[in-house]
């Protein structure tokens, strides 16, 4: 328990600038309206597109939270507060069996632009699973960049788990080959690999997913496949335009959102878990190994809200 307390307060404190630009709006309007009007739910409605929940979430959020008012026939603004929690948590639900991977012999593939904080996802992520008794491997297939190899090997060195490599410019689906042959033949439960990220060749960047695709289903089919999609929190709808352009070239089965310390648009959480039905399942708000956890949503919006 204590190292959950400790996320979340770390959490709290992390979202502090998501909060102070979405909570002290939502007071005021709880505060300064004395009766659920029209302008009430209008006002409502611009601090939430402001904190980057995105239009058509928010729309959302507010004819949930209207109708959830009528039911309850609620008339004070400030009772309204608990309700409007609820509608961004119905927003953000994610599933029991988001985690399936982590119980099964499964290859986790880590994909985003560069920057994102892919590599360092691959290597918290690795950390964590180890630490759970997990036999992990990880891939450098991010070839393109000899920071990225060299980055992961440094994160395998740390959490002791074995790392399959090659020299910078390699080809990255011949790295899969060897992590996934590797895999298989130690009875490995899970390997996670890090991906090259340049979407402005998209076309390059669909070959090589799908060549990797094609080598792990030809390589290893009874696999588990888990596709996470590594996003910047501080970019906004940045990130949801990125998302967007990814689950065009990959079948993406997650969101991992990192920094969302650096940031007042944590609502960017909600507005893409909502815009693409894909659940966020891991949130980063840090350097450390445990900065990386799973997603919470009534935790998120708790300390959105604290």
């Amino acid at each position: 328990m204590g190292e959950k307390k400790g996320f979340f307060g770390r959490l709290v404190e992390g979202l502090s600038k998501t909060r102070n630009n979405i909570v002290s709006g939502i007071e005021s309007i709880f505060n300064g309206f004395s009766s659920i009007d029209d302008e009430f739910y209008e006002e409502l409605e611009e601090i939430l597109i402001m904190a980057d929940i995105g239009i058509n979430t928010t729309g959302s959020i507010i004819e949930d939270l209207k109708q959830k008012v009528k039911e309850a026939k609620i008339k004070e603004p400030q009772e309204c507060k608990e309700l409007l929690k609820e509608s961004i948590m119905d927003q953000m639900k994610v599933n029991e069996a988001a985690y399936d991977f982590e119980n099964q012999r499964s290859i986790v593939l880590l994909i985003g632009v560069n920057g994102v904080g892919k590599t360092t996802s691959v290597g918290k992520l690795a950390g964590q699973l180890k630490d759970k008794g997990k036999k992990v491997m990880v891939a450098a297939a991010d070839t393109f960049r000899a920071a990225a190899i060299e980055q992961l090997t440094e994160w395998a060195d740390r959490a002791k788990v074995e790392i399959i490599a090659q020299k910078e410019g390699s080809d990255p689906a011949a790295v899969i080959y060897d992590a996934v042959t590797s895999a298989k033949a130690k009875n490995t439960d899970v390997l996670i690999c890090d991906t090259a990220g340049r979407l402005h060749n998209k076309k390059n960047l669909m070959e090589e997913l799908k060549k990797i695709d094609r080598v792990i289903t030809r390589e290893y089919p009874d696999a588990y496949r888990e596709t996470l999609i590594v996003l910047d929190g501080t970019t906004g709808q940045n990130a949801l335009a990125q998302a967007k352009q990814f689950k065009e070239i990959a079948d993406i089965t997650g969101i991992i959102l990192t920094k969302l310390d650096g940031t007042a648009k944590g609502g960017i959480a909600i507005a893409i878990q909502a815009e693409l039905g894909i659940p966020v399942k891991y949130i980063g708000i840090g350097e450390h190994i445990d900065d990386l956890q799973k997603f919470n949503a009534s935790d998120f919006v708790n300390a959105l809200f604290n």
